[in-house]
């Protein structure tokens, strides 16, 4: 063998065994995750907030505030924002206790699901009923609801974040607005 032949056969065994470290063992690849089932999640999400609104309209503050992650967060319209489940539970038995009457119902309800599998958006309008602080008299507000949930690492689903914005009183119906043009 000539010196070049013997060159060539040292470099194409060298270019063999690169190519070779490059490719993994199959006993070191990792497998597929599974496929994350979106619709199951939205059920479990929405069934919490369905869970939520009954112990909340049961005045269950312990149970209301169930739902929520250590470190969740709430944003009410004209109020500081609540942080943590703690500082929930003790604005909502304030709130119990000065107004047993409130009760709320949503409507338009919608779970979106991220493709990870590991968060959740639950959004929908509300009507809260209750008494005015001001006026003593029963009174209604509409608005907008969203809550960010998150999978907990017990694989429960918690709600991390909520936001409640006020949209004002409800936009009169056709039949309405024309019954008080009469």
């Amino acid at each position: 063998m000539t010196r070049l032949q013997l060159l060539g056969a040292a470099g194409a065994g060298l270019m063999a065994a690169s190519l070779g470290a490059c490719t993994k063992p199959a006993a070191l690849t990792t497998p597929a995750a599974p496929a994350v089932d979106t619709v199951k999640i939205a059920a479990t999400v929405k069934a919490d907030a369905d869970q939520f609104v009954a112990d909340f309209n049961a005045h269950d503050a312990d149970k209301a505030v169930a739902h929520d992650a250590t470190d969740y967060v709430f944003m009410f319209h004209g109020a500081p924002n609540t942080v943590g489940a703690a500082s929930d539970l003790a604005n909502t038995k304030k709130m119990f206790a000065a107004d047993s009457s409130q009760h709320v119902t949503l409507a338009n309800e919608r779970v979106d699901v991220a493709a990870s599998g590991e968060m959740a958006v639950f959004r929908s309008t509300y009507v809260v009923t209750l008494i005015d602080p001001k006026t003593k008299k029963p009174t209604s507000e509409n608005g907008n609801y969203l809550v960010g949930y998150k999978v907990q690492p017990d694989g429960s689903w918690k709600m991390e974040w909520a936001v409640v914005s006020d949209t004002g009183a409800a936009a009169a119906t056709a039949p309405a607005m024309a019954a008080a043009k009469s």
